[in-house]
Parts: structure tokens; sequence; C-alpha cells
């Protein structure tokens, strides 16, 4: 009897060790230093709430840069309207414009705006004979006040300077100007 006892005890107290050694050992499972993931964890609940995340951040930004694009495609408009006679100023722009002058009217320029005379005829306006006009790039020469623009040469001013039209004319322009 006293054997018995002996025996359930030594199982009982190898059943406990077991069962300790094994809690001890599923205690560090999920932990921060173990993770447990399962993959349908990951296709099921994470990957969804991702994707939503994802979602929602390209849905906002794709409205502001919406909104941003109207923004910029309403003022060009302005200031390609802006552009036409009446003495507005026109934006620079990095692509050329055309503007129709009629005779007598003038297209006052900054520096670093180009010219270039497509129809009709034009000249340097009144700034004075001795001083340099427009810089013709196309000849490398330059037009002083009152001298006739040729066609289809492109013209460069150095400061602001004026094209006046002698008859109707289009000229192409890029860079800051007004028209008057």
């Amino acid at each position: 009897m006293r054997r018995n006892k002996l025996r359930i005890a030594a199982c009982a107290l190898l059943a406990l060790t077991v069962l300790t050694a094994f809690a001890a050992l599923a205690g560090g499972v999920g932990s921060q230093d173990d993770p447990l993931v399962t993959l349908s964890y990951l296709n099921d609940t994470f990957t969804t709430h991702v994707l939503e995340k994802v979602d929602k951040a390209l849905e906002t930004r794709s409205a502001a840069l919406r909104q941003e694009l109207e923004l910029q495609i309403s003022q060009r408009e302005q200031a390609l309207r802006g552009q036409l006679p009446g003495g507005t100023p026109g934006e620079g722009s990095a692509s050329y414009v055309a503007v129709e002058l009629a005779a007598g009217q003038s297209l006052r320029g900054e520096a670093g705006c180009e010219v270039l005379l497509r129809s009709g005829s034009a000249v340097c306006g009144a700034i004075g004979a001795s001083v340099p006009g427009l810089v013709d790039t196309t000849s490398g020469g330059s037009v002083n006040g009152g001298g006739a623009l040729q066609p289809n040469h492109l013209y460069l001013m150095t400061e602001a300077r004026e094209v006046t039209a002698s008859t109707a004319v289009t000229i192409l322009v890029r860079g800051p100007y007004t028209v008057g």
C-alpha cells in the first residue's frame, strides 16, 4: 500500500512537472517576442484592413490633386483670356502663345520675353536709336527703336521693351507681357 502511494505521488509529481514545463513553454507563444500569426488572419482581417486604409488615403489624395488641377486649369484659362488685347497682363508661359494685335497696338514684354512675328508688320517700339531694342536670335543682330521686325525671326527682350504693330499682326510670345 505504501508502495502504491509512493507510485501515485511520483506519477502525480511527474505529471505536475510535465504540465508546469508545458505551461512555461506555451506561455511565450503569441507574446511580443514570439508572435503567433496565422495565414487566415493575414488574408481575411489584416490585408482587408490595410487595403481599406490605402483606398481611403488614395481617395483623399486624388480629391486634393483633382481640386489643385482644376484650380490651375482655371487660372490658366484666366491667364489666356488676359493675353488678349485690352491691356491686361499675360502670364509667363513655358510655351508660345499666339497674340493678335491691331494696327497701332503695342505688346510690352519684360526681360526674357521672346517674340516671333508670324504675319503682318511690326516695329520695335521707340526706345532710342542707339539703345538695342530687341536681340534677333535668328540672325545674331539687334533691332533698335523704330526698326522693323522680320517675319519668322525670334527676338529676345533683355529689358522691358515694346513691339508696335504697323498692320494687323500675329505674334508668338513666350514670357511675361502686356498688350495695350
